[in-house]
């Protein structure tokens, strides 16, 4: 028995929803927290919310819960269509007295009204709202007796963790060796709260609103940002506006001057050709707008004799007829001899700066949309601006892998930008100085005082420079033009610095996609969304190293690095040159390095160690242990350590199944290793997905998840040494009873193998070691298959409350899935499970003919079948029409179907698992996509289930 309580993650979570909650959030675009600046590979806030929020909440099913917060659970409504009858959990739990069973009733009702809230809290509408966070820390201030744990993200990149614990009423720590990820951070959750319910101070809104309207949370910091912002942008075009000229539109586009949104370039190169040397434009794609309806595209007009290729813009029906891209990677043919120039030519040339460009088109802001019009020579020559001289020209990271454009002679961040981007960039940056000024100057008639006069314009500075930091990833060569949104693209659309052949240039004067204005509204909406509440706790952000953090203890959730992933610190110099450059004098220590410092960095990057991977790997091992070992000592030991785990989707197969011995699972097999080997005992491990359901259903396919989140306690020194047949044994007499949590909690079966890797690592890890039977200790990749075998067999033991019919169905189904076998066959396998086969033809989901039997498919189901009727009803059968009535009707047709079938329902759900099981390890996908949608949508259907049957009730009793 453990001498902690268990929290509720250690249990079980309401993962569906949380992960239909993750997958929406990545569709919304506008007004996110986190929009205040890119930071790669953040997690959802939902799903942070949740790991939070159940990693303090004790699971209510157990002794020593806070009677306070079993009484605030007591007071949350009660979940749709629960059904928790003495009757079914005397079926389930055979061994247990009335009294225990009853105490057993209470504890998963509680946890079934912990769940429908956690449904709630997740749900992004309800991000800010006031009632559902004052419940959430209502029951955290219960769980704790008053006293809640501090919080600390120790790897805190783009802040997403420690701001959903500051939302949760928390005190939110963050650090993180990458000062543009502290930077982030601190725009966040340090700066917001110090300036909470503040009103504005620049002169616009305090003659617009007086001194009577109330300032929200970060509303009047917004407020300022918003003034500031333009006011720099106003200072800015007046020093170098007429860079951005209006152009001209032609009689049939409306006439008059329309604002530019962006010039489009092609770079170009001489064509090797020695009898043609013309300058041929290196383009992706012509398309400018592939929007079914509205195509726009160039149409290149070619001079054979002048050697010279001028473009036009065509709309309507069609496609580009011409493409001088040839196949991946820098391959492309001259556009007037159809020369091709290979990869070694086009490097060559870039590399020796015989690169060049030429204008493509121009896209223009238009009253009913996007104006497309064709090249312009005035704007052309325009664009010809002398390059300034104070500029960062700081070599980029040696990084194959993720930085490309160096393979090209794009080796310094000045020749990412055109000569105007630099010019815009450098301008903006060096009016920092001057807003600061204007800010002060308009709080000397406030009662600010010099220090929070200072600091307040600090913080507005801060945001500002986080916009022109976000303005650049717009602002450079390598943002190609998205045709089918019509929008410039950003630089970091992927997590790598890519070519770009051909590329938008952005007016930064617009107010569309890659303008100074979209950035500033971008960073105010963030600030307006901030969770700042009553009684929020400042947040405090350091620039350190894990291993230096001590004389602390607190709950601890992280995003570590994973192996050779990503590395942060070379794609983040990007930005990191610019901030410098603004904020150099505000954070001096922050900002105290030319580049971002890259030698303690934590990743197993070959490139710093000359190539070398097993010194990479050695280097990424001992300092994630070093890591381990010190959120270790600093965990406090009433809360579990909560660690999330991305991986790409190559190491997937080696996850659920770790069979292979691919260097895929490296990552993998690293963070379980170095968990353990600090001292830790992992006690669950919870798929987040980040795909939608109806995807899913989409796409025919089964999304696995695209991160893990591993649940440890500290181990204890005194744990035992266990032998091979130890462990299993223990995973035979533990595995069932976690499994059963987790299908009462409807996770879906695509995540059940990931998710039980956490009881079976339960086990492994909480033995100070397990040792193989020649006395080596046994590897994680060992253990991880035994658990994933023992999964199998606990699968299979639910057999026995299937009825005879199904039993056999099930191991037909495992040999032959849904084609033809022979009539013997399946004669001996019926006296096996005391069957026959003729029974099963009556049963109605088998056919049998000319010596051949085979299990109906379900378009072949009796279409007038009724389970109240039926006097052969079988598992197998009330599962297969359940799924035909979800697929053909939808959930309606279901819950009518399941309100006549009663308690067999819960057994086909279950029935569901053990077939998506098989049809996953066969390669079924279509099949194994049909039981892991009745699983998903199983809430559902019985909360339409249990309404019917509450109408019906109440229609009875009124003689309808």
């Amino acid at each position: 028995m453990t001498e902690y309580r268990k929290k509720l993650i250690e249990v079980a979570l309401p993962l569906e929803a949380i992960n239909i909650a993750s997958a929406r959030e990545k569709t919304i675009k506008v007004g996110k927290p986190t929009s205040v600046h890119l930071w790669w590979a953040r997690r959802p806030l939902v799903a942070c919310r949740a790991i939070i929020f159940a990693s303090i909440i004790d699971d209510p099913d157990q002794e020593g819960v806070p009677a306070a917060l079993l009484k605030r659970i007591d007071e949350l409504p009660n979940p749709p269509g629960i059904s928790l009858s003495m009757e079914k959990l005397r079926l389930e739990f055979t061994k247990l007295d009335e009294a225990t069973l009853n105490q057993k009733r209470i504890g998963m009702v509680r946890r079934a009204k912990l769940f429908n809230f956690i449904e709630g809290l997740v749900q992004w509408e309800n991000s800010n709202d006031e009632k559902t966070l004052k419940t959430a820390r209502e029951l955290i201030m219960a769980a704790t007796d008053g006293n809640p744990p501090t919080f600390l993200d120790p790897f805190c990149g783009g802040g997403s963790i420690p701001l959903e614990a500051q939302r949760l009423g928390l005190e939110a720590h963050g650090s993180d060796l990458n000062p543009v990820a502290v930077l982030i951070t601190k725009a966040l959750i340090e700066l917001p709260p110090k300036f909470a319910n503040q009103p504005p101070i620049n002169p616009e809104s305090r003659k617009k609103f007086g001194h009577g309207t109330s300032w929200k949370g970060a509303s009047g910091l917004a407020e300022d940002v918003r003034y500031y912002g333009q006011w720099m942008r106003d200072e800015a075009f007046k020093r170098i506006g007429h860079l951005y000229p209006k152009v001209q539109l032609p009689r049939e586009k409306g006439g008059g001057e329309a604002t530019v949104i962006a010039w489009l370039w092609a770079r170009t190169v001489k064509c090797p050709n020695p009898a043609c040397g013309a300058q041929m434009p290196l383009v992706s794609s012509f398309s400018l707008s592939t929007k079914k309806g509205k195509e726009v595209w160039i149409e290149p007009q070619i001079s054979n004799a002048q050697k010279t290729i001028t473009f036009n813009i065509k709309s309507g029906a069609g496609t580009p007829s011409l493409s001088s891209k040839m196949s991946r990677g820098a391959k492309f043919k001259c556009l007037i001899c159809n020369q091709s120039a290979e990869e070694k030519y086009i490097k060559r040339e870039s590399i020796e700066n015989r690169m060049g460009a030429k204008m493509l088109a121009i896209v223009a802001e238009g009253s009913k949309g996007r104006i497309y019009l064709p090249p312009n020579i005035t704007h052309e020559s325009i664009s010809l601006v002398t390059r300034p001289t104070d500029v960062p020209n700081s070599p980029l990271s040696y990084d194959p892998r993720n930085i490309w454009c160096t393979l090209y002679g794009l080796d310094t961040f000045d020749k990412l930008f055109t000569p105007r981007q630099l010019v815009a960039l450098t301008t903006f940056s060096n009016l920092v100085d001057f807003t600061f000024d204007r800010i002060i100057k308009d709080t000397n008639n406030l009662d600010l005082g010099i220090e929070k006069a200072n600091a307040y314009a600090n913080a507005i500075i801060t945001y500002l420079s986080l916009a022109i930091s976000r303005t650049a990833d717009w602002g450079s060569t390598l943002g190609r033009w998205e045709s089918k949104a019509q929008v410039p693209q950003q630089i970091f659309a992927r997590q790598a610095i890519a070519m770009a052949w051909d590329y938008s240039e952005c007016n930064i004067f617009s107010i569309s996609t890659g303008s100074f204005i979209a950035s500033i509204t971008n960073v105010c909406r963030s600030l307006l969304n901030l969770p700042i509440h009553d009684n929020c706790k400042e947040g405090k952000v350091l620039n350190r190293d894990v291993t230096s953090i001590s004389n602390w203890s607190g709950l601890i959730s992280t995003d570590p690095p994973y192996y050779d992933n990503i590395s942060y610190a070379g794609l983040s110099d990007f930005f990191y040159v610019w901030l410098r450059r603004c904020l150099g004098k505000i954070y001096p220590d922050l900002f105290s390095t030319l580049l971002v410092p890259k030698s303690a960095e934590l990743v197993a990057d070959q490139y710093r160690f000359k190539g070398n991977k097993e010194e990479a790997q050695i280097y990424f091992e001992n300092g994630l242990s070093k890591a381990f070992t010190r959120l270790q000592e600093l965990t406090h030991l009433d809360y579990p350590i909560t660690v999330y785990y991305a991986f790409k989707q190559a190491e997937i197969g080696n996850i659920v199944d770790s069979s292979s011995t691919s260097i895929s699972s490296t990552g993998w097999e690293t963070m379980l290793e170095g968990l353990i080997k600090a001292g830790f005992a992992i006690t669950g491990t919870w798929p987040i997905r980040t795909e939608m359901s109806s995807r899913m259903v989409g796409q025919g396919t089964n999304v696995l998840a695209s991160s893990i989140v591993l649940v440890c306690r500290s181990r204890p020194q005194s744990a035992a040494l266990a032998t091979r047949r130890d462990f299993l044994n223990a995973l035979k007499r533990e595995l069932p009873a976690a499994l059963r949590q987790l299908q009462e909690g409807n996770i879906a079966p695509v995540d059940l193998a990931q998710a039980s890797i956490g009881p079976g690592m339960a086990v492994f890890s909480r033995y100070s070691k397990v040792v193989e039977s020649d006395g080596t200790p046994m590897r994680v990749r060992t253990a991880l298959q035994l658990i994933n075998q023992s999964l199998d067999e606990v699968l299979a033991e639910q057999e026995g409350e299937y009825d005879a019919d199904t039993r056999w169905a099930i191991k037909w189904f495992e040999q032959y899935g849904l084609t033809e076998g022979a009539y013997g066959s399946a004669e001996t396998l019926s006296k096996a499970v005391n069957t026959a086969v003729e029974g099963l033809v009556e049963a109605g989901f088998l056919y049998s003919k000319a010596g051949k039997v085979r299990l109906l498919h379900r378009d072949e189901l009796d279409p007038d079948w009724d389970p109240r009727t039926d006097r052969r009803l079988t598992v197998w059968e009330v599962t297969q029409h359940l799924i035909h009535a979800l697929d053909k009707q939808g959930e309606p047709a279901a819950a009518e179907l399941l309100t006549k079938v009663g308690g067999l329902g819960e057994i086909a759900r279950d029935l569901a698992y053990r077939l998506y099981t098989t049809c996953e390890r066969k390669g079924w996908s279509q099949e194994a996509l049909a039981y892991n949608t009745l699983v998903v949508q199983w809430p559902e259907i019985l909360k339409l289930s249990a309404e019917k049957q509450a109408n019906t009730v109440v229609q009875g009793n009124l003689g309808f």
